[in-house]
């Protein structure tokens, strides 16, 4: 009691307790993101290191695949990272036994690096070219015609004749022989495509033993390089023949069946074995730098981006007379790629 008031003394003012606020859990959906996003980083950290590691492991072959002597700074416009190309790619047989310079496979690439994307036309060996300042011939026959005149200027003068013929510019020129194709391959731990016939052939004066049932099968170098090149049978039993056509078909398949087992992880982890065992079978008329170049643009490029056309026509012996809509169509499909259009 208060002794001046007689009324019980006041309550002081209760202090309120300050509400601890509960602590809220961790949005398991931000741990996701955040789990992601580590990966990511790593992911692209990786990538970026393997490719270095591919760029160096090429560095030490380019030597070897590089034709280009006195290699001057590349432009930076001119770099393959920012420019579209076009690269024409011959296949020769340079077996001791029978090796010559005639192009059993003849193609053109152009790829875009903005698109990530390329086209790859595929032209019989046997078609027969037409052309004004050059004698008609077929088409497999003209490289080995500027190599015998003069060796050092043999490339120049195919990409001139080709540039005309398919009315696009041609940068570049690379050339595999059949050991290469094989190798690669061989890399690449075979090729799984559908054999679309029995194929039989035996010559003894170059060694080759075609020996081929028709199905689904994995082949390996060897066996890839018969598939892509059978054309018809010698034996006793002979089997059906193919076409300049269905060689033109077969090796788009196998192109692009290349390409898909490139694209995946187990691929691109043989890339540098894949470098090495070309390294002696390829040559190409392009600079370190841009080989390099190509290399960090198009190791990732989808196998969807690339585009096979083996054009067809007429067989009329000696030459296959190409189909005229067929033919304008691919050229317009190359050009579309360097942007010409």
């Amino acid at each position: 009691m208060n002794p001046a008031t007689g009324l019980p003394p006041r309550e002081g003012p209760k202090r309120k307790r300050s509400a601890q606020k509960p602590k809220k859990p961790k949005s398991s959906v931000r741990k996701v993101f955040k789990t992601l996003g580590i990966l990511l980083i790593a992911g692209i950290l990786a990538a970026c290191a393997y490719v270095g590691y591919v760029v160096l492991k090429a560095d030490k072959e380019l030597d070897n695949i590089s034709t280009v002597v006195d290699e001057k700074p590349l432009p930076p416009e001119e770099s393959a990272k920012v420019k579209p190309v076009s690269i024409l790619l011959l296949g020769v047989d340079t077996r001791e036994e029978s090796g010559g310079l005639n192009t059993d496979v003849f193609m053109v690439a152009t790829l875009n690096p903005e698109r990530k994307s390329a086209t790859v036309v595929s032209l019989p060996r046997d078609t027969k070219v037409e052309l004004r300042g050059y004698k008609s011939h077929k088409i497999n026959s003209y490289y080995a015609a500027f190599r015998s005149k003069n060796k050092d200027t043999a490339n120049d003068e195919i990409k001139e004749m080709v540039s005309k013929y398919l009315d696009i510019p041609i940068d570049y020129v690379a050339m595999i022989n059949f050991k290469g194709f094989s190798d690669v391959v061989d890399a690449l731990g075979g090729v799984d495509v559908n054999v679309d016939m029995d194929m039989r052939y035996i010559d003894t004066a170059d060694g080759t033993n075609i020996n081929l049932t028709k199905g689904f099968q994995t082949l390996n170098g060897e066996d890839a390089l018969d598939f892509v090149r059978y054309r018809k049978s010698n034996t006793k039993n002979p089997t059906k023949g193919s076409s300049d056509f269905d060689r033109n078909r077969r090796q788009s398949e196998v192109l692009h069946e290349m390409m898909r087992k490139l694209q995946s992880f187990d691929g691109l982890t043989k890339v540098p074995a894949i470098i090495e065992s070309v390294g002696k079978n390829l040559k190409m008329d392009i600079q370190k730098e841009q080989i390099k170049d190509m290399i960090t643009t198009y190791i990732t490029m989808n196998k969807d981006n690339i585009q096979f056309i083996p054009i067809e026509g007429k067989w009329k012996s000696p030459y296959v007379y190409l189909d005229d809509d067929k033919f304008e169509a691919a050229k317009q499909a190359l050009k579309q790629q360097l942007s010409l259009q």
